[in-house]
């Protein structure tokens, strides 16, 4: 949809405004930060504008706008006005949704903080950028409560603002400009934050605005740090805030709710730059934020982030996916989750013991639900987690618990034993990773997959040929997906269980043994297994300790502890006592 241009004034200035979108519908206004223009929503305005009457503008001295005359015209106040004239100009007779980065955070804060701005703002987005007043406050306040931990604050702020400083040196940051920067900045927002684009400027303005922007700085930082003014708003605000971001750390949101009456805090796994690297999911943040303030139920991420209210559990408000729920570890580990507050789901091919799964977690959580799901069926897998999404939200945590136990020598395995092994202990495994994974990677507020390996992962027996085979892939793709999803802010955890005593004995399939003796070595598995008496209870703590803490690898009982450090300290003697079966 091509986009109409405008122009308003304000001040001394014209500003060079833009609109896409239905114009009956909410209007989102879009503010850009320094030294960007309009162009860097382009590809939120994309995903925005067939729902709502999407604006943008350049700010003065930047793009197509005109220049203030002299460093006061970058006060805040005037900023302010600017954001006023362009609300009125294209939403005069409703609120308008504001969504602002970066120096337009900075500036739309200035806007969002005046007495009876909630008449003319609807909602408030910021990204990466605080109100100044409020950083001034901020570091009064560690500063006069010095402890190690304010003292980390503001030493870790500091040197993320580095760039402060050199932008009050004299002529300084605009020779480096001059020199050649703006040529270069493409580079360096690739090389930094992994931009495609040079967020819209052509070479041969980018220097004069951000020479002319350096005057942001100079005219408020200061001011508004040294003398910080009592500035709230009844504006419903949401604050998103880049985990990986250069120049703002999160850190500069605490305290918020002492000034805004309904806040919402998010994280999103990116860097400074979110609407440039991570249009989809911002767009999608300010979406649920402004259906939620347009009447609809709060989305199950938004509702999760809302600031307040009594004290929550662990989990309170997370959505956790457990497979091979209907007994065993996988049972243990939902009733787990459920008990710190999460919102469980779980799935199994037997409906009915799911179903009781689900009975039981509702009674002591929220209310929980059950799906048959075959995890060795590619297409239900991913059936299943798109209906999760749909219905319940993507899944904060997910846990591959789904396996099935096989004992045989490599030689009396058989193909179609190494098949149905495979098929659900390791490809059940991918399917969930691949499924639920691009689902948490989208939406960009990271998560946790749990892996449910083994200790036969590292501890080799040559009677567990196929299973110790399947969960030794396992521990290693955990390995893998570990180190390609920590970008996109999830963890990933293996667990290694010894012998727990579980379902799995009862169900478990052994090689080279006629049908009518199957039962009688399930029998004596499954005592032998009683008589350890270590249930799946305690593998279910560590799974939830495990995520609360980002574990990378968790042995769990006392002998898959011994054997994960022999399998690091002396391989060699975990594969001599595989000889004796």
């Amino acid at each position: 949809m091509r986009a109409e241009s405008s122009t308003v004034v304000s001040g001394d200035v014209r500003l060079a405004v833009w609109e896409s979108g239905d114009r009956t519908k909410p209007t989102v206004l879009l503010v850009h930060g320094y030294p960007d223009t309009h162009a860097v929503w382009d590809g939120v305005v994309s995903e925005l504008s067939e729902r709502f009457h999407v604006v943008t503008y350049d700010v003065r001295g930047a793009g197509a706008s005109e220049p203030p005359q002299g460093r006061g015209g970058y006060q805040l106040d005037q900023l302010a006005r600017d954001f006023f004239a362009v609300a009125d100009a294209v939403s005069p007779d409703k609120p308008v949704h504001v969504v602002a980065h970066d120096w337009g955070s900075i500036q739309s804060w200035e806007a969002v903080t005046e007495p009876d701005a909630h008449r003319r703002i609807a909602s408030y987005t910021s990204i990466s950028g605080p109100c100044l007043d409020h950083v001034g406050e901020w570091i009064r306040y560690r500063l006069s409560n010095p402890t190690p931990h304010h003292l980390r604050q503001l030493a870790t702020q500091q040197l993320h603002s580095w760039y402060i400083v050199a932008f009050h040196l004299p002529a300084l940051a605009p020779l480096v400009w001059r020199l050649g920067l703006s040529a270069r900045w493409g580079k360096v927002l690739r090389t930094l934050e992994g931009v495609k684009t040079t967020a819209g400027h052509p070479a041969a303005t980018l220097s004069s605005d951000a020479i002319r922007g350096i005057s942001l700085y100079r005219a408020n930082m200061r001011p508004r740090l040294q003398n910080p003014r009592p500035r709230s708003t009844e504006v419903p605000v949401q604050v998103i805030s880049p985990t990986g971001d250069h120049y703002v750390t999160a850190a500069l949101a605490e305290g918020l709710e002492r000034h805004v009456s309904q806040l919402w805090r998010r994280s999103l796994a990116a860097r400074h730059w979110a609407p440039l690297t991570h249009a989809p999911a911002v767009a999608r943040m300010v979406a649920e934020l402004v259906d939620h303030i347009e009447g609809a139920p709060a989305a199950p991420e938004l509702r999760r982030a809302r600031v307040g209210g009594p004290k929550k559990r662990a989990f309170d408000g997370q959505v956790v996916v457990v497979t091979g729920a209907g007994s065993g570890i996988g049972r243990a580990t939902a009733l787990a989750f459920a008990g710190v507050g999460a919102k469980v789901v779980v799935g199994d091919i037997d409906l009915e013991a799911a179903e009781r799964t689900a009975l039981l977690a509702g009674l002591v959580g929220p209310p929980a639900h059950a799906y048959e799901v075959n995890v060795a069926d590619e297409k239900a897998v991913q059936e299943w987690a798109t209906e999760v999404a749909a219905t319940h939200g993507v899944p904060d945590v997910l846990v591959n618990n789904a396996g099935i136990g096989h004992s045989g020598t490599f030689l009396q395995t058989t193909t179609a034993e190494w098949q149905r092994v495979l098929d659900v202990n390791l490809w059940g495994v991918i399917y969930g990773c691949q499924a639920f994974g691009a689902l948490m990677a989208d939406r960009g507020e990271g998560g946790h997959i749990v892996n449910v390996s083994s200790a036969a992962a590292y501890l080799p027996s040559k009677i567990l040929a196929a299973y110790a085979t399947s969960k030794a892939a396992v521990f290693m793709l955990s390995d893998c997906l570990r180190a390609e999803l920590v970008t996109h802010g999830i963890g990933v955890s293996a667990i290694c269980p010894g012998v727990v005593n579980t379902n799995i004995t009862k169900t478990s399939t052994f090689s080279g043994v006629s049908a009518a003796d199957q039962d009688k070595q399930r029998e004596r598995v499954s005592r032998a297994y009683a008589r350890r008496n270590f249930g799946p209870e305690g593998v279910a703590k560590e799974i939830v300790r495990a995520v609360w803490h980002g574990r990378a690898v968790v042995p769990v009982t006392p002998e898959a502890k011994v054997a994960r450090l022999l399998s690091r300290l002396s391989p060699a003697i975990l594969r001599r006592a595989a000889r004796l079966g």
